[in-house]
């Protein structure tokens, strides 16, 4: 992290080059600025020194113009910007705008946050990856907010899962709502994409480690992890999957297995019969992260680097790459084995 702040300065890390660690960055963070803050955040709270928090408390400061920017990766960017922060006000207070601002563009009509057009492309959009992060932001508004989580969630579910013919071997990623024939499924991102599997468990943990999560919407999580946990094959199937499944042979994607993991362990923290085989797997998936993936320091490239995450394997944009959010779960996760973090809480 040290060599990254120092080569990123005031912008935001996207991804690295697998060779020698140079970064793409943005100026204003996109929607990945959340787990550069969130990084700095748990750094801070390793080292316990001022300057470390002044470092996360300004990289935070900097997401502020997101807040009122029409897209649900505000759940990415504010609840893992901001979540770690502990008491600090200023983090608090801009989580609150954000959440607010986010409950204000819900469609009781969609049962949804939408998209969104900040990020381009079409508005009336439903995509997984808007999900994670918004249920939790959400939820902390108010009691409005907890009815628009608990839609937001739910609606994914349908659309992203299926059902009766309509199921797909894998979930659909994305849909686009047409006022004549409602929501229709997207080419891209397709089915079958990693990441899109690993998003929607995470979202889905999040709901259910809420003990205000009771009765028929419980029981309907429980059953869409067991459908999730088939799907992916992802107790049972490779440990870090292929950014694409209709490629199994093709790029991996470690960003995929560091999200899987952290949805894993909160799942361990929800009791039932899938609690422990959820823990072990957690930890299988971050032993292989660490010990297959990662940079040492003796490599001739900065140490800690977690490569073989894939931006996106159709454009083949950063197959082999360092990706922002696959450093941010895979540290969330082995701090929360450490002990420096609640994972129910973040």
């Amino acid at each position: 992290m040290s060599v990254t702040e120092a080569q990123v300065g005031e912008r935001f890390p996207l991804y690295a080059q697998p060779d020698d660690g140079r970064w793409t960055s943005t100026g204003r963070g996109s929607w990945t600025g959340g787990f550069w803050a969130g990084l700095l955040w748990l750094r801070a709270r390793y080292t316990g020194t001022d300057a470390d928090r002044r470092a996360a408390a300004a990289c935070t400061a900097r997401l502020a113009p997101w807040a009122d920017a029409d897209t649900a990766t505000r759940g990415l960017i504010f609840w893992y910007g901001t979540s770690l922060a502990g008491a600090d006000g200023e983090a608090a207070r801009l989580r609150e705008r954000a959440a607010r601002a986010c409950l204000s563009a819900y469609d009781p009509a969609l049962g949804l946050v939408p998209w969104g057009e900040a990020l381009g492309g079409p508005r009336l959009l439903a995509r997984v990856d808007g999900v994670p992060g918004m249920v939790p932001l959400l939820a902390g508004a108010d009691a409005r907010g907890t009815a628009a989580a608990a839609a937001h969630l739910h609606r994914h579910l349908d659309l992203c899962l299926g059902s009766g013919a309509e199921r797909h071997p894998w979930l659909w990623p994305a849909r686009l709502f047409d006022e004549s024939t409602g929501w229709q499924p997207c080419d891209d991102p397709a089915p079958g994409w990693s990441r899109g599997q690993a998003w929607l468990l995470l979202a889905v943990a999040d709901a259910l480690v809420r003990p205000d999560v009771v009765g028929d919407a419980r029981a309907r999580l429980d059953e869409a992890v067991g459908q999730l946990l088939a799907q992916g094959e992802v107790l049972a199937g490779r440990l870090v999957p292929p950014a694409d499944a209709s490629r199994p042979a093709g790029p991996l994607d470690t960003s995929a297995a560091a999200i899987t993991a952290v949805a894993l362990l909160k799942l361990a923290r929800v009791p039932g019969p899938r609690a422990q085989a959820c823990a072990d797997r957690a930890l299988a998936i971050l032993n292989r992260l660490a010990q297959a993936h990662l940079t040492g320091a003796c490599s001739g490239r900065p140490p800690g680097m977690l490569l073989d995450g894939c931006y996106d394997a159709a454009k083949g944009l950063a197959v082999r790459h360092e990706l922002i959010w696959g450093d941010f779960f895979l540290a969330l996760g082995l701090a929360a084995l450490d002990g420096l973090v609640d994972i129910t809480r973040v």
